[in-house]
């Protein structure tokens, strides 16, 4: 079973989650840590639970969600992995901070890519890799069907979908994508957030003004 531990962070509110089993195996997905007690709370979270971290994951690259993929990969000595679609957004990171007022550090290229269908492991657990480009060109949303759980980073939210105005984002797809791939998946599975609170598929699916 997995364990979905949340880590609502920096100036953006961002949710960065870690995702771990009995095993004691974790990843970390979009660390956003802009203050050092931020860090902190993750190096505290992972010691008092005896987590060994194997990668960091991103279900996409802008500047919020990449605040602490340095201070991650430095300090766990592990690979930063996202889509080759949001490599531009890396190497952008310090313009993309500038855009919205923040001091940001560069972030060195992505480790690893991923891709749809090629299932991420840790431990006893695996969670399946889906493209949803929209709000960014290399969006994923990573969903366990054992579990019933579905990280969704920006694409969908409590009520909302994310924003499509920023480079490579298209509201068309975004839409469609939503409905083709994530509806697809069963009305009860938990949706965690990039921001805000969590939310499930039916529920969304019903009430969300954007896709009813």
């Amino acid at each position: 079973m997995i364990k979905v531990e949340k880590f609502v962070v920096n100036p953006l509110g961002e949710n960065t989650f870690v995702l771990s089993d009995a095993s004691g195996e974790c990843v970390i997905i979009d660390p956003g840590f802009f203050y050092g007690e931020e860090q902190e709370e993750l190096k505290h979270y992972l010691e008092s639970n005896g987590l060994n971290p194997l990668k960091i994951i991103n279900t996409h690259c802008h500047f919020d969600h990449i605040m602490g993929v340095e201070f991650v990969r430095k300090y766990y000595q592990i690979p930063f992995c996202a889509h080759p679609d949001d490599s531009f957004w890396v190497d952008r990171a310090v313009d993309q901070g500038k855009m919205f007022g923040f001091e940001m550090k560069s972030v060195s290229p992505i480790d690893e890519f991923i891709q749809e269908g090629e299932p991420i492991k840790f431990g006893q657990s695996e969670i399946e890799v889906i493209h949803v480009p929209g709000h960014a060109p290399g969006h994923v949303v990573f969903y366990s069907k054992e579990d019933k759980l579905l990280i969704a980073g920006d694409v969908l939210f409590y009520g909302s979908i994310g924003r499509t105005d920023l480079p490579g984002g298209n509201h068309e797809a975004l839409i469609n994508n939503i409905k083709q791939k994530l509806f697809k998946l069963p009305d009860e599975t938990t949706v965690y957030c990039g921001h805000g609170p969590e939310t499930t598929l039916g529920f969304e699916k019903t009430n969300n003004p954007f896709l009813t």
